[in-house]
Parts: C-alpha cells; structure tokens; sequence
C-alpha cells in the first residue's frame, strides 16, 4: 500500500522516554502506519539531521477564544505544539450564556452556544489548527449561576453548578478547573470545590488547579488541592507550579515533597510549569484598589494596556519615575481608567532555579499559560515555550534528556488528559508529528520583542497532514475538538 507520506532518515523521539532510534515513519490519512521503515508514498520527506517526535502537548492554555478569533494559531503552531488543553484556571468557554459579555475578558469572543457541546461545533466549524481538549471552569460556572456573589451558594445553587460541571464532562471535558485567586472563585470555600470537583471525580474526569495561593501559604494551598483531590475521588493537576515572591524562593522543593507523599500514599497528584521566570494574568484580579501592593507593583510590565497603549512593553516602575510618581500610582492609574480592567501584566516573581526543580521532577509537564492577545506585547511564552525547554533546560543547562523532556510534552500529557491514540509515535496511532533540529531548535521571543516564531522547527504534521513547513503556516485546518477517554489517563 502506498502511504500519503513519509518521513525518511529521522531520528524517532517516539514519546515514551525511550532511547531514540533511526528510521522512517509513515502517514496514511490520519495516522501513523508504519515506523521504522515505511514503503513508496505520494510524499516523501528526507528528515536527514533531524528528530521526529509526537506533537507536542500544551496542557495549560488559554485558547478557548483564540481557536475561533485566530484558527490559524500560528503562535502554537511553529512551537511543534498539535494539541492544546483550554478552560484552565476556572476560566472557560462553556458553559455560557448565549451573547452574553465574558466576565473574565480571556475568551474574547461573544458565545453563541451555551454549552460544551455547542462550543466544539464553533470550533470545529472554525477549523483550527491544532486540536483541543476541555476543561470546565469553576469561575465560568460561578458566575453564570451566582454572579461575582461573596457568599457560600445555596443547596439549589450548589446543585445547578454541579450539574452545570456534570454537563460538560458528559459532552467531552476532561475535567473540572479553578482558579482560586481569581474572582469569583476566591469567595469559595473548599467544600464547595469538593462538591463541584466530584461531579468530574465520578466521571474519571480531573481536577486541574490554579491552587488558592502560590506565594506566602503556597504550601497550605498545595495541601487544599491534595484534599479536594481525595474528598471528591479526582485525580488532581496542580497548574503552573510556583513559588511566587522572592521571600518564597526555594519553597518548590517542599511543596514537591507533598506532593510526592500524597501519591505515596495513594493520591494521584501530577503538575505542569512553565519556563520562565514571570507570570503573566489580567492586573486587575492581582491588586486591591483599598491596598495596593508596594512590593508587586514594583514588577509589574504592561503587556496588554488598551487605556494606555504606550505603556505596553514597559515596566510601571519606568513610567512612574518618568512621571515623577511612584509604581503603585502608575497601577491606580491604569486600573481606574476605562478599559482598566482589561489590562494584561506580566510579572517578575519566580526563580530560575525553581524552574529547574521544577523541570527535573518526572511528573512534571509543560504548560504555557499563554494569554493569546496579539494587539499589544505579551509574554514571550505565548510563542517560545516548547522550544525554550528543548534548548535551555535540555540543551544548555542538561536538566532534562531530550527524550524525558519530549515524554513530558507529549505521552505523559496525552495520558494525563485523555488524548485517545495520540502522543506517541507508533503505529496506529494519530499523526500529530513535529519534526526539528535538536542541535538549533530555540525561543526566539522576547520580552520586548515577543511575536517571534521559534527557530529549528522544520515540519509539523496535525491528523495527518502537514500544517507548517519551514517556517510557513498551510492552513489546512485539520485540529479537531477532543473528548476525553478516561482510560487513557
């Protein structure tokens, strides 16, 4: 049989872990048939000098809106990424209220569905390119059913968010998330988590968390997260693991070792980072108007500021001593203006050798928590993720083999959110494939200079076909909405 393409001489990084061999892969429609050696095809590509592995996974993003509003999602695409994992941090796409304006401001896009089910029509119909994977937010939810209330639900309440959770993990989700620094998730006690976190736990679904606090009591949250996971039967993922604040340095050490325990003694506890050494959110769920925080305005940089578009790119202690002010003016300022609330900040909390205990931990994935507005200057991890790993933490510093770092991007992450028959390259499975130079493959986005595709990605392949080829986007449109299969977790 002929096969529709082949991809001959690579070095095969198959997902596993495994040592890489060389060899061939073919592609016949949407999946892999053969892989060591592969017969005549329509295409052939001569991978000689380059790695072949499974499409890379991003578990933590915030693409629900930008798979409709940019299909093309050039900023994954050229990173080798084939698959993304939206509705992170309480933040979703569905459920919601059809025309309705989005609370949170990080879907972008008025819905005209108004549940799971309804969105992965828009996103299909949107043909995107890559796929996704939902998960169900807790503040989306919240908000549909209680508004930005500062109180306990009711029993009634309680039972309309539940069912609201149950809904999307019937349509496909693959879980259940918060966001609990975030309004409105911060006025929920934990036993209302439980509660919501169950209706995923009984589905086999997951618990995916932006846990309660990652600064002063990081590891008291790490501790509620542990709890919510056992009491609601869910196996937990601890978001963008961090240790926020200098003074918090160092603590990801001990936060890990919980962790470790908890699964020790039959939790099931897995995590995600990623590798940088600032965060990135909207400013204005970081502050209180009544008690601006000195401390954090001091590393605050504006990425996206529509009442002050000059300010993009710039730290707020610059434009305070410009104006003669100090940086928690500049914050005022900015949040009080109209549009204020829309502002996206970056900031400078964590530290580099955080990241690299975090990296060297084997139940650690890769996540890019990208906020994808491309009008002003966002955080360079919106488009240099997956390549800063393969060339800083892989290449330069050694901290992870490339074959663990490729398992933690792809099978680790396909498993973790039940990715039926992807993440790995192996016969019959999916053919979302990347194919890169491991001795050139960079970031080259900055901070001030972040709209900037990766170098060293040659080729990447999303069910089948090819969607980007040194350095230029096809467009075929081949992602696809995802539905959770338990028992690949």
């Amino acid at each position: 049989m002929t096969a529709d393409l082949a991809l001959r001489n690579v070095r095969i990084v198959d997902g596993t872990g495994a040592a890489p061999i060389e060899g061939d892969v073919a592609v016949t429609a949407d999946r892999i048939t053969g892989v060591g050696s592969a017969g005549p095809a329509a295409e052939t590509i001569d991978g000689e000098g380059l790695t072949l592995a499974p499409g890379f996974v991003d578990v933590h993003t915030h693409d629900d809106g930008a798979l409709l509003r940019h299909p093309g999602m050039e900023f994954k695409l050229a990173q080798g990424c084939t698959s993304v994992v939206i509705g992170n941090c309480g933040f979703s796409a569905a459920p919601a209220e059809v025309g309705a304006k989005d609370p949170s401001g990080l879907i972008g896009v008025p819905p005209d569905w108004s549940d799971l089910a309804g969105f992965g029509a828009a996103l299909e119909a949107a043909r995107p390119a890559v796929n996704a994977m939902a998960l169900i937010g807790h503040n989306t939810v919240r908000s549909l059913v209680m508004g930005d209330e500062r109180r306990a639900p009711t029993a009634t309440e309680l039972a309309e968010m539940r069912a609201a959770v149950a809904t999307g993990i019937e349509q496909g989700a693959c879980g259940f998330s918060t966001g609990l620094i975030y309004e409105p998730g911060r006025y929920s006690e934990t036993d209302e988590v439980v509660e919501l976190a169950a209706a995923a736990g009984q589905a086999g679904a997951l618990y995916a968390t932006h846990i309660r606090n990652e600064g002063d009591h990081l590891l008291q949250a790490i501790e509620e997260a542990i709890e919510i996971g056992r009491q609601a039967g869910a196996a937990v993922q601890i978001s963008h693991h961090k240790a926020a604040g200098a003074r918090n340095w160092g603590k990801v050490v001990e936060s890990l070792a919980r962790v470790d325990a908890a699964n020790a003694a039959g939790a099931d506890v897995t995590l995600d980072v990623y590798p940088y050494t600032a965060g990135s959110g909207p400013m204005a769920q970081y502050f209180n108007l009544d008690r601006l925080d000195p401390e954090l305005a001091e590393v605050i940089r504006f990425a996206s500021c529509p009442a002050f578009r000059p300010y993009e790119g710039r730290m707020a202690t610059d434009i305070a001593a410009e104006q003669g002010v100090q940086p928690v003016d500049v914050i005022r300022q900015v949040l009080t203006a109209p549009d204020g609330d829309r502002t996206i900040c970056i900031q400078f909390i964590i530290d580099e050798a955080d990241i690299e205990t975090n990296l060297a931990h084997p139940l650690m994935m890769v996540g890019s928590d990208g906020i994808p507005d491309l009008e002003g200057r966002p955080h360079p991890r919106l488009f240099g993720t997956f390549p800063r790993v393969l060339s800083r933490y892989v290449r330069d510093r050694g901290v992870l083999t490339l074959e663990d770092a490729v398992r933690r991007m792809t099978s680790l992450s396909c498993d973790r959110f039940g990715f039926a028959d992807r993440g790995r390259v192996a016969e019959g499975q999916f053919a979302d494939l990347v194919l890169f130079d491991a001795e050139t493959v960079a970031d080259t986005a900055t901070y001030d200079d972040p709209k900037q595709e990766p170098a060293g990605i040659e080729l990447v392949v999303v069910n089948g076909q090819i969607a980007y080829r040194s350095g230029d986007h096809t467009g075929v449109g081949t992602g696809r909405f995802l539905r959770y299969q338990p028992s690949y977790r």
